[in-house]
């Protein structure tokens, strides 16, 4: 289990943008789980939307992304370096985030060509998916 100061140690983002809390397992190179606890105050729910808080469906790719950046940024080769969106593609939001959830983020390194790759993202809360798709990456 990595907690949010071990998190940055592999990866470059930090608050209010770093969008992931813990990670629970990862396999560098391979894949990783990791969690979001969404509070209420969070700086997004401000204006999306007041009186009817919802995770935008953007930040939630985003929290898959770091949490892909973290299988792909621990592999001892990918230290200080960053990775970035190159693309996202079949992504699919099938229920709405909102304060009190906790958001458990996976993904699986499916493809990986020099410093291109995808990886398979899926989120879920109380085993339910809330979004799945594919990420590609790109490192520089």
């Amino acid at each position: 289990m990595l907690n949010k100061e071990e998190i940055k140690k592999i990866i470059p983002q930090r608050e209010p943008f770093l969008m992931i809390d813990e990670v629970e397992e990862y396999v560098p190179g391979q894949s990783a789980v990791a969690y979001k606890n969404v509070d209420e105050s969070e700086w997004y729910f401000k204006g999306h939307f007041p009186g009817n808080p919802i995770m935008p469906g953007v930040l939630i790719a985003e929290s898959l992304a770091q949490t892909g950046a973290i299988a792909i940024l621990s592999m001892e080769e990918n230290k200080g370096k960053n990775a970035l969106f190159g693309g996202i593609d079949k992504m699919k939001f099938k229920k709405m985030v909102v304060p009190g959830d906790r958001l458990k983020l996976e993904v699986k390194i499916i493809k990986q060509k020099g410093p291109i790759g995808v990886g398979e993202a899926t989120a879920s809360v109380n085993d339910k998916i809330v979004a799945r798709g594919e990420l590609t990456f790109a490192l520089v």
